[in-house]
């Protein structure tokens, strides 16, 4: 009793003094306590045990990475070695040292070819266009623009060596470690960087960290689901259940039977825009109707009425019901709206990442055959498998980094099997 707190003890209260001053040979007493772990969307078998922690760590040392756009491995040059290559591959031809600053955005940058022209250069190249700085030059600010500085216009030969080599540390400052060479007589540039880059594509990744390969961390997160898997998308036979029914009677069931409200007012607009009215059974309501219904529409149009020889002006301002529940899953403050909502919608894989929570970065770094998302995907005894072969597959400097990496994850999966 006198491990306990003195909180705990007041509720115990005076004990009597016992009958005896020394007892010998009885067993501690322990206590043991069961914890259900959380049920948290973002903990797996892998995360609870630390074993995906270990895979992260794994990966970011000793994974390497392929572009998601030509399925090349990555490669990562020192300036010596880009020196070299351009040396090698254009000695002779006359060569422009480009720094690529602006990559697949919108924007008019004229303050950017302002600043450009400051620098002393006078040409850019512009979505593969050669185009010399004038004052006042903008682009289309609504279109996406590639945009690279030219560094430098010379001829790679013995007398130039120098020139090039500061050119290079110039276009590399400039372009944060890409740069891009262009023959006279070429119209595809070829890339160098000192990051993770596509040769062909010129496509980079930022260096992999642990956290690369977290869902939990925004710099692995799958940016549409936030590293969950699963998003939530209106199942439209929830909101339809029955096509015989007329909106009138309750056939759009988010909205019930009919009442007067605004709601069933634009409903009776659209009636008349599309050419059918609430008592129309909705399996016979025009396509066009049923989508501007479901996914809104903002118009003006007249409807003209024969009979009573009168032309009326309407203005459609419809959300739409999809949107509306969309909208009220995520941003309703109160609970029973949002509630409300997920009744009319299922739980699906995310679209962007197919339910592997990561970004597509992330899930292009492989180590053997396999990328992480990969591996989260095998049975336990799959995995145990992958582990005993892959560890005895890396060479090199790579099988120095991920000796330990693999003795503590084949440890840890070992007592998961021998649990069982």
């Amino acid at each position: 009793m006198e491990t306990l707190s003195a909180y705990a003890r007041q509720f115990i209260g005076n004990m009597e003094r016992p009958d005896v001053d020394k007892i010998d040979g009885l067993s501690p007493v322990i206590s043991i306590e069961q914890k259900t772990t959380s049920k948290n969307p973002r903990s797996t078998v892998g995360t609870v045990t630390e074993i995906y922690d270990f895979l992260r760590l794994l990966y970011a040392r000793a994974g390497t990475a392929y572009s998601h756009e030509s399925g090349e491995a990555m490669v990562r040059y020192t300036d010596e070695q880009i020196l070299k290559l351009i040396w090698e591959r254009t000695e002779g031809e006359r060569v422009q040292l480009l720094a690529p600053i602006v990559r697949s955005r919108k924007g008019h940058y004229r303050e950017l070819f302002e600043q450009i022209a400051r620098q002393g250069y006078l040409r850019v190249r512009v979505d593969g266009e050669m185009r010399e700085i004038t004052r006042g030059m903008k682009l289309d600010r609504y279109k996406i623009h590639d945009i690279e500085v030219v560094i430098d216009r010379l001829k790679v030969e013995e007398g130039s060596l120098e020139r090039l080599k500061k050119s290079v540390e110039a276009t590399m400052f400039m372009g944060k470690g890409v740069m891009m060479t262009l023959r006279e007589d070429e119209a595809k540039p070829r890339y160098y960087s000192r990051h993770l880059m596509c040769p062909t594509t010129g496509i980079s990744y930022p260096e992999p960290e642990p956290n690369t390969f977290s869902f939990n961390s925004p710099k692995g997160a799958c940016h549409h689901c936030n590293g969950l898997g699963l998003v939530s998308e209106v199942d439209l036979k929830k909101v339809v259940p029955d096509e015989k029914k007329s909106i009138r009677k309750g056939g759009l069931a988010p909205l019930g039977e009919f009442k007067r409200s605004w709601i069933f007012n634009q409903l009776e607009i659209i009636g008349d825009r599309y050419g059918f009215t609430l008592d129309t059974l909705v399996g016979d309501i025009p396509k066009e109707g049923m989508e501007v219904i479901l996914y809104g529409a903002q118009e003006s149009f007249e409807v003209e009425n024969r009979t009573l020889g009168v032309t009326r002006k309407y203005s459609l301002q419809f959300e739409g019901i999809i949107r509306f529940i969309e909208d009220q899953a995520k941003e309703a403050k109160s609970k029973r709206l949002r509630r409300w909502a997920d009744d009319f919608m299922n739980k699906v894989n995310c679209p962007t990442c197919e339910g592997s929570r990561l970004k597509k970065e992330s899930r292009h770094f492989r180590i053997g055959d396999k990328s992480i998302s990969d591996l989260t995907h095998l049975s336990i005894d799959a995995f145990y498998s992958w582990l005993q072969s892959t560890s005895t597959e890396l060479q090199g400097n790579k099988a120095r980094i991920a000796r330990d990496i693999f003795k503590e994850l084949i440890a840890r999966t070992e007592f998961l099997l021998e649990v069982g």
